[in-house]
């Protein structure tokens, strides 16, 4: 098996369940402990995403408060991977901003691939990407020129007991990061980093050089 994001060959186990990569420092989950979809989608309604949870709202504000600190009405979003609960887009929403929505169980209308964002967001969406290199390729080509891609994820460090992690042990998870990951995403994603704050990661899209 080879790493989703940089294709490094797999070979060091982190445990029974995950491998190391050693290139870009990610924990992968092997293939064969991944859920079906249907095991997938009914984990995920589980889920008690309400939007209307002050608790919800408040895990979510590092993007929310950015989005509202960084964009005006006039610019336009994609909540992708919105999930069940869609709480950030509809409070932007409530607010005016023009957000669309996408996520493949829940709002699967592929229109969102017709448009150009000046900004996208995903919350606790990245380490369920089964192939991390391809959906983050996506998420840029739909960016504007000097967009900006921003998401939350729990960052694995070695203060952390994996064994014990929730994140780890969360059946839905398959691609963990660290911060040499996310490094390794800006060196290679034509991204450059803009915020690695606890579990708020903001890439900004690096204008291609014209020839």
């Amino acid at each position: 098996m080879n790493c989703p994001l940089c294709n490094t060959q797999l070979e060091t186990r982190a445990d029974k369940y995950y491998f190391i990569c050693s290139t870009c420092d990610a924990r992968v989950k092997d293939k064969k402990y991944y859920l079906t979809p249907e095991q997938e989608k009914c984990r995920y309604e589980e889920h008690n995403n309400n939007v209307k949870d002050m608790c919800y709202q408040n895990f979510t504000a590092p993007i929310t408060k950015t989005i509202l600190q960084k964009f005006n009405l006039k610019h336009s979003g994609l909540d992708y991977g919105c999930g069940t609960g869609p709480v950030i887009s509809t409070i932007l929403q409530k607010k005016g901003y023009n957000v669309k929505l996408y996520d493949p169980l829940f709002h699967p209308d592929e229109g969102y691939l017709d448009h150009h964002y000046d900004y996208i967001f995903s919350c606790e969406v990245f380490e369920h990407f089964y192939q991390p290199a391809t959906e983050i390729k996506k998420l840029i080509s739909l960016l504007k020129p000097q967009g900006y891609l921003l998401f939350m994820t729990h960052l694995y460090d070695e203060n952390t007991n994996f064994q014990n992690w929730y994140y780890r042990n969360d059946p839905t998870h398959v691609f963990i990061f660290t911060a040499k990951t996310i490094n390794y995403i800006a060196e290679n994603f034509n991204l450059s980093l803009e915020k690695l704050d606890n579990r708020l990661i903001i890439f900004k899209k690096i204008s291609e050089k014209k020839v």
